[in-house]
């Protein structure tokens, strides 16, 4: 294989622009997709799920970025014109293409690669030579620069950022069999027969030629994050309308036809697809060692810039916990937990393992509202999210159990055993939710 020119780091982040998906509706993350697309559902507090991709291309150098959405795409739309906002000179942007009809098609996205397909036009307009493709509901922080050179330095049609994974996960990704110069050879969507999982078992010599430790972790899994060459990408989107999604045909045809390559991923990184997964991670996060590191001077997320006075906390007791801009809390327990941004946290409250996502704006005081925004006196909370602007009313008890089934009640759902209190909801006082 001959060997690729010489590009430069300048020249290389000058010819790439990069593609968030997020247009799909969401369903297993509701209820938190109820009234908002996936990469607008908050994040530990503070932030929301699209700024860690954003941020990564930032951090990256790379700084046109198309956010591909289709549902309840409005608060996303909103946050990303508070928060992006790029030196005119530099020609950097974060637009919205929010699913539209024309002439050619009126039909929704069908998949991630159909959702690129539809914007075709508009994503080429950006003058780029290669595409970055990311996900809008991942937390990982990755430097994109070392991506794009593994995809240079192979002259890759498509390269794959791979990480390795347990064989019980395998079952839930796109799983990579490579040689050990990382061509990929062959592409499974979610195997589960226990033959076709042996026979796409990395060998652990490849590993060690990566400078990988599998530690258990066998298989390489697709993270749902690609480099194309553009010609390459508009070739096939055109040329086969009836590839609509990446990992279930796209991959998987392309690898009989184009040059593949895996770029090689050790590190944190999880995928915030459901209702399970969004607390599982909340709950590491707010832990004494979370897995990552908001507070990398050398990384920053980057997220809207509000001016919030700082909390405020009067004889509380609190243990593992993140506590945001704007709250107050008084005379409360805090534990495990997530306390989001102008939260109001009154006397007596416990909350444990939670997540209180906190409100959109603060109430003016003495307004004398019989509901007012917040957690009202003697509450007690396990196990929950607490959506924006939630007015829970005093001696509440809203405990999630992994006993519990799905449910939908009055301002609130059941999923995977945790209790998510909807956005704007109204709980009245001594309601009863849960396992109580």
């Amino acid at each position: 294989m001959a060997k690729a020119p010489f590009i430069s780091e300048q020249q290389m982040l000058k010819s790439t622009s990069a593609i968030v998906l997020g247009g799909g509706r969401g369903t297993r993350l509701y209820p938190l997709t109820k009234v908002r697309s996936k990469p607008a559902v908050p994040l530990c507090g503070r932030y929301r799920l699209v700024d860690i991709p954003l941020s990564n291309c930032i951090n990256s150098g790379i700084n046109r970025i198309s956010v591909l959405t289709q549902f309840n795409s409005h608060s996303l739309n909103r946050h990303i014109n508070r928060a992006y906002k790029f030196d005119e000179f530099n020609g950097g942007f974060v637009e919205i293409l929010a699913a539209e009809q024309t002439n050619e098609t009126g039909d929704w996205f069908q998949g991630t690669a159909d959702a690129v397909r539809k914007h075709l036009n508009h994503i080429h307009q950006s003058g780029a030579s290669h595409f970055l493709i990311l996900s809008g509901d991942q937390l990982y922080r990755m430097d994109y620069r070392r991506l794009l050179k593994t995809h240079f330095e192979k002259d890759s049609d498509i390269t794959v950022a791979a990480l390795p994974v347990t064989r019980e996960d395998a079952q839930g990704f796109g799983i990579m069999k490579v040689t050990r110069k990382a061509a990929i050879r062959r592409f499974v969507e979610k195997p589960t027969e226990d033959s076709l999982l042996d026979s796409l078992i990395t060998p652990e010599k490849v590993f060690e030629d990566f400078g990988l430790s599998a530690d258990g972790k066998d298989y390489l899994a697709s993270m749902g994050i690609y480099v194309f060459k553009a010609e390459v990408l508009a070739d096939l989107l055109l040329s086969h309308p009836e590839w609509v999604d990446f990992g279930k045909e796209f991959l998987p045809n392309a690898l009989k036809t184009h040059k593949i390559f895996a770029h090689m991923f050790y590190g944190f990184w999880e995928d915030i697809g459901t209702v399970r997964s969004y607390f599982d991670v909340s709950m590491a996060m707010a832990s004494a060692n979370p897995p990552f590191q908001f507070h990398d001077p050398n990384n920053v997320i980057y997220t809207h810039a509000r001016m919030l006075p700082g909390v405020r906390i009067d004889r509380c007791t609190t243990k593992n916990s993140i506590l945001c801009s704007g709250t107050r809390i008084e005379r409360a327990v805090i534990e495990d937990s997530i306390i989001g941004i102008r939260s109001i946290v009154r006397p007596g409250v416990e909350i444990k393992k939670s997540v209180v996502l906190g409100a959109d704006y603060f109430e003016e005081a003495g307004s004398g509202i019989s509901n007012p925004i917040g957690i009202g006196r003697n509450t007690k909370i396990t196990r929950a999210i607490i959506d924006h602007n939630a007015r829970i009313g005093d001696n509440v008890i809203i405990r999630g159990s992994k006993r519990l089934k799905d449910a939908d009640g009055d301002g609130f759902a059941i999923r995977d055993g945790i209790v998510v209190v909807l956005k704007d909801a109204v709980i009245p006082k001594g309601a009863r939710i849960g396992d109580v």
